[in-house]
């Protein structure tokens, strides 16, 4: 713990004495796409929409003079997906819903450029089937995620935390109750809401045991040079959306704990997600509650983005016991947006060995997927969605298994 505490520590310093001393020009947002700030500036961009609904031009209007005049920025979104498999074992479909009220409350510095603000989601998750969608993977003996978050923990509070930016923006540091997908081995098509849906082209290549949504967690994430950056935190392993508050307790009595380390280097800000070769580092601590044991890794991740238009990705990731579901991942792909803010067509594909520690065997597995992001209005997109698997670890009456569904999200 001494040794975590002495690693952010001296982060933040360096990162000060750094990004103190540069120009306060076109500072993009470190973290996700699905990262609230982000998330939210993203859904505020021109689409390149097949419909138009200027009816709800005024309220759209209303959140935006609510921003300027208080600091108050909110939004809400409803994402469905259902699929369907040929799976001899399991339920062979599954379905979900997650409604999503999300915002940040800028209180503290709004024109100074070192703002600090309150971030917050609150969400409600449900099933539509006898099985959630997140449960459809290992129902029908894929060692895997399909639409990890589409399941049916109900009400939960998925974020709720302090954000400061310090240095004229260049640093940035989290505390409070995090999402580790928010900051941890970012890349641009690794949202489940918006892109792939299996784990294994998202957080970590399946082959990370991230620890439970809304930890209890402290990150710090800053620019070293105009294009470099690094970011570093500490996660409680034991979060409880259904009770955050629970992770007080965990933090500071149980002890166990996800950290991470990053560093990364982008041609340009403005591309940070999108044109990024990053090398992230983790260890996580044996967890008591659910019996994971300690374990390390690390990922290689690269992305290109290619006349505003292709983005072509490789990622590799190795893990050290751990309890993941993968000991060893590459995941490769490209995506293909003929339009900025239009519609998507990605393709994956990705090998992984299962982390013998969690399955008692090493089976190597493959991944195939397909899906085409209709926007079909500038709040609304459809995303029909195909995967094929080849030797599904744990499924000893098939050697493939097709894969099918549909996805949808509306966001206001």
């Amino acid at each position: 713990m001494r040794n975590i505490k002495i690693l952010l520590i001296v982060s933040i310093l360096i990162f000060s004495k750094q990004l103190s001393a540069q120009e306060n020009d076109s500072i993009p947002k470190l973290g996700s796409v699905d990262q609230v700030d982000n998330r939210l500036a993203i859904d505020n961009k021109t689409k390149q929409p097949v419909l138009e609904f200027p009816f709800l031009d005024p309220y759209f209007d209303f959140k935006k003079n609510l921003k300027d005049k208080t600091g108050l920025n909110f939004a809400l979104d409803y994402n469905s997906a259902y699929f369907g498999t040929n799976s001899k074992i399991g339920e062979g479909d599954a379905g979900a819903g997650v409604f999503r009220f999300y915002g940040s409350w800028d209180l503290v510095g709004k024109e100074s450029g070192n703002s600090g603000a309150l971030i917050y989601k609150l969400e409600h998750r449900h099933k539509y089937s006898a099985i959630p969608l997140s449960s459809l993977g290992l129902d029908m003996g894929y060692a895997g995620l399909i639409g990890a978050p589409f399941n049916d923990t109900g009400y939960r509070t998925q974020n709720l935390y302090w954000r400061q930016r310090l240095a004229n923006g260049r640093l940035s540091i989290v505390v409070g109750f995090l999402d580790i997908t928010d900051f941890l081995d970012v890349y641009a098509l690794a949202s489940p809401w918006m892109h792939f849906m299996n784990f294994s082209f998202s957080t970590g290549v399946a082959a990370v045991n991230v620890p439970n949504d809304g930890y209890l967690g402290l990150g710090v994430g800053g620019w070293i040079t105009k294009n470099i950056y690094a970011i570093a935190g500490i996660a409680d392993q034991n979060g409880n959306t259904g009770n955050v508050f629970e992770g007080f307790d965990t933090f500071f009595n149980k002890n166990e704990y996800f950290k991470h380390l990053e560093f990364g280097i982008t041609s340009a800000k403005d591309y940070i997600v999108l044109d990024n070769i990053h090398a992230t580092f983790w260890q996580r601590d044996e967890t008591s509650a659910t019996g994971d044991p300690d374990g390390w890794g690390f990922v290689l991740s690269g992305t290109k983005y290619i006349n505003e238009t292709w983005l072509p990705f490789v990622r590799f990731a190795y893990t050290e016991d751990a309890g993941s579901f993968l000991q060893k991942a590459l995941a490769v792909g490209v995506g293909y947006q003929p339009k900025p803010g239009g519609h998507l067509l990605s393709l994956g594909y990705s090998w992984g060995q299962t982390n013998e520690t969690t399955f008692g065997v090493a089976e190597d597995q493959h991944t195939f997927e397909l899906f085409y992001r209709l926007q079909l209005s500038q709040k609304i997109a459809i995303t029909p969605d195909v995967q094929f698997v080849v030797n599904p670890a744990l499924n000893e009456q098939q050697n493939f298994i097709f894969i099918y569904g549909i996805r949808s999200r509306i966001a206001l």
